[in-house]
């Protein structure tokens, strides 16, 4: 068994975004994702099967839905149910955004 830190091991030069498996199983999936000024494609919507419990670790993000946007800080989280249309709209371009997502 190994130690990880989910700051850690972090590119200085994030050409794309980083999603980094850490645990999958058939009912959970949980990812660490690091973005720097990455956005989803303009009119491109994520919608997923299973719920999104997303965590923001570090940095700063705007997630949209069709009705509205969520600004997030550090430490704020948010539970996107299953086929709930979402996409990331913006995120920090300046420091790393690091992120924790569990799908189930």
């Amino acid at each position: 068994m190994e130690k990880a830190n989910l700051l850690c091991n972090i590119a200085a030069d994030l050409q794309q975004e980083l999603v980094q498996i850490i645990v999958a199983t058939p009912d959970l999936k949980i990812e660490r994702i690091v973005s720097k000024g990455h956005q989803s494609p303009p009119d491109s919507w994520y919608d997923q099967v299973q719920n999104e419990w997303v965590l923001l670790v570090e940095g700063e993000a705007r997630l949209q839905f069709p009705d509205h946007s969520l600004h997030l800080k550090t430490g704020d989280y948010v539970n996107i149910p299953a086929h709930q249309k979402h996409r990331v709209e913006w995120t920090s371009p300046d420091k790393e955004t690091v992120w924790l997502a569990i799908y189930y």
